[in-house]
C-alpha cells in the first residue's frame, strides 16, 4: 500500500466510533483483571455479550494479542446475527471500526481499509445527512459502558454519553441503567475525593422501575439509600435481590458491600465467598473479603479478650486478600494502604512500610490518589511508628495536593492539632510555628498564616524561607 493511501486510511480510522478512538488507556487498568471481569459478565450476562465481545476484543490488542483479538470479534458478529438479524448494518458499526483498526495495526492495510469502507456505506444507509454523519444512542451506550469499565479517570465521560443517548430514546431501559449506574459511580468518587455532585437517587429509582429484574441496579439503588441514611429502605431491595438472583455475583458482590457497611460482617462475608465460588479470579471480592476480615479484626480488639489465635487467623485471611488483589491488579491503589494497615494492626511495622513505599514510588496515581496515600502513610507514622515529624511531612505532601477531598480534609485537621499540640504545651518552636503558618497558607487562610510566620520570625529573625513566605503573602493581600 502506498504511503499516501496509508495516510489516508488512518485518516478514516479517526473517523470511526469504536474503542480505538475512545481514548481508552492502558495505564488506568489491569488488563488481566478486566479481561477476567468480561469473561465472567459473558457468562453470568449473555444479553450484553455483543458489547462485552467488542471490549475484550480492544483488551486483547492491548495485550499484543492480535489473533485473538479477531477471534472476539467473530464471536461478536456471531452475536449480532443471533440477536439483531434485522438491523446488521446499525449494530455491527463498532465491531467493524475495531477490525478495521486490528487489521490496520497488523499492517494488514486492504482488509483494513474493507471494513472502514463496511462502516461509510452503512452511515450513508442510515443517515439522513449529506456527509453521512449519523448519532446512535446504542454506540453512545457502548462507549458509556466501556469508559465505566476502564475506571474513575472516566466516570464523567461515561454520564455524558449516557446523557446523549438518552437524548433520543428516554425511555430505553438500558440506557437508564448505564446513566444511573455512572452517576453512582461519580457521586460516590465525589463523595470522597470532592468536586460537583450529581445526585444520582431519582435516575437509579427510574432505572430500576424501567428495568425490575436488573438486580445489580436494585442493589446499587440500596447501597445509595444507605449512603443517605436509609438503609432499612435500601434492605428491603437487597433482601427482593437475593430472592430474585442468588447466584448472580454481580449482584452478590453489591450486596455484600451494603451488609459490611451495615456492619453485619459475617453476612457480607458469607455472601462473598459465593460469589467468588462464582467468579474465583475476581479482584473485587477479594478486596471486599480482606475488608471484612480486617473489621473483624478491630471488631475482635475491642473486646476485653481478644482470642490471639482467631486473630492471628483473621489477619492472615485479610493479607492473603489483599495480597490477592495487588498481584491480580497493581493498579488498585487503596488496597496497598488496606494491606500496609492490616499489618500495622499485628505490629509488623516493616512489612507495612515496605507496602507504602512501594506505592508512594509509583509515578502513575491520579492526585487524589497520592492524597489518599499520603494521608493513610501520615496517619501510620502518627499512630503506629510514632514519628510526628514524619507524620507532619505527609500530611503536608497531602496538603500541596490542592485538589480538594476526603483525604486532603482529614491531613489538614491532623497536622493542625499535631502542630497546636506541641505550640500550646511549650514544646514547639519556630519550625513548628513556621510549619503551622504552611499549613495555614496551603488552606487558603492568608491571615493566620501571616501571623504564624510573624510569630517564628521573632524567635528565628533570619529565617529566609519564613521572610519569602511572609512577604508573599503581604504582596498577595495588598494587590
Amino acid at each position: 500500500m502506498s504511503t499516501i493511501s496509508k495516510d489516508s486510511l488512518k485518516t478514516s480510522l479517526l473517523q470511526l466510533e469504536c474503542h480505538f478512538t475512545w481514548a481508552l488507556l492502558k495505564e488506568h487498568v489491569s488488563l488481566e483483571a478486566l479481561e477476567e471481569t468480561i469473561l465472567d459478565h459473558i457468562k453470568f450476562l449473555a444479553k450484553y455479550e455483543i458489547r462485552d465481545y467488542n471490549l475484550l476484543s480492544y483488551v486483547k490488542y492491548l495485550m499484543n494479542s492480535n489473533e485473538e483479538a479477531l477471534r472476539s470479534l467473530k464471536k461478536a458478529e456471531e452475536a449480532i446475527q443471533k440477536h439483531h438479524p434485522d438491523e446488521i448494518d446499525r449494530r455491527s458499526l463498532v465491531t467493524w471500526g475495531n477490525y478495521a483498526w486490528i487489521y490496520y495495526h497488523m499492517q494488514r492495510y486492504e482488509e483494513a481499509q474493507t471494513y472502514v469502507s463496511k462502516v461509510e456505506n452503512s452511515c450513508k444507509k442510515l443517515s439522513s445527512s449529506a456527509d453521512g454523519k449519523i448519532e446512535l444512542p446504542e454506540i453512545y451506550a457502548e462507549q458509556g459502558w466501556a469508559l465505566l469499565r476502564f475506571g474513575r479517570a472516566y466516570f464523567e465521560r461515561a454520564v455524558n454519553c449516557f446523557e446523549n443517548a438518552l437524548r433520543s430514546e428516554p425511555n430505553n431501559s438500558d440506557l437508564n441503567a448505564g446513566y444511573a449506574t455512572a452517576l453512582y459511580r461519580l457521586e460516590g468518587d465525589v463523595q470522597w475525593y470532592g468536586g460537583e455532585r450529581r445526585p444520582c437517587l431519582e435516575a437509579l429509582k427510574r432505572a430500576v422501575a424501567l428495568n425490575p429484574m436488573d438486580t445489580s441496579l436494585m442493589a446499587l439503588l440500596a447501597l445509595e439509600l444507605q449512603r443517605l441514611n436509609r438503609a432499612n429502605e435500601g434492605e428491603r431491595y437487597i433482601e427482593e435481590g437475593l430472592q430474585k438472583t442468588p447466584d448472580f455475583p454481580v449482584f452478590l458482590r453489591h450486596a455484600a458491600n451494603f451488609y459490611r457497611k451495615e456492619k453485619k460482617v459475617n453476612k457480607a462475608v458469607e455472601i462473598l465467598k459465593k460469589a467468588l465460588a462464582l467468579t474465583p479470579k475476581s479482584v473485587v471480592l477479594h478486596h471486599q473479603l480482606g475488608l471484612c476480615y480486617r473489621s473483624k479484626v478491630l471488631q475482635l480488639k475491642k473486646t476485653r479478650y481478644p482470642r490471639r489465635e482467631e486473630m492471628e487467623n483473621l489477619i492472615e485471611l485479610a493479607i492473603f486478600h489483599f495480597k490477592t488483589v495487588i498481584d491480580k491488579k497493581p493498579v488498585f491503589f487503596s488496597a496497598y494502604s488496606d494491606l500496609a494497615k492490616t499489618y500495622a494492626i499485628d505490629k509488623r511495622y516493616e512489612e507495612a512500610e515496605e507496602t507504602f513505599q512501594k506505592v508512594l514510588q509509583r509515578n502513575d496515581l491520579a492526585c487524589d490518589e497520592k492524597q489518599d496515600i499520603y494521608f493513610n502513610y501520615g496517619h501510620f507514622q502518627q499512630f503506629d511508628v510514632k514519628s510526628e515529624s514524619k507524620a507532619i511531612k505527609y500530611y503536608i505532601e497531602c496538603l500541596k495536593l490542592e485538589m480538594d477531598s476526603y483525604p486532603r480534609k482529614r491531613s489538614s485537621e491532623a497536622v493542625e492539632t499535631l502542630l497546636k499540640q506541641k505550640i500550646e504545651s511549650g514544646s514547639g518552636d519556630a519550625t513548628d510555628i513556621g510549619t503551622l503558618g504552611l499549613v495555614h497558607k496551603l488552606n487558603g487562610k492568608k491571615q493566620e498564616a501571616i501571623e504564624c510566620y510573624e510569630e517564628a520570625i521573632a524567635l528565628d529573625p533570619n529565617n529566609e524561607e519564613y521572610l519569602n513566605a511572609l512577604t508573599e503573602l503581604r504582596l498577595s493581600i495588598s494587590s
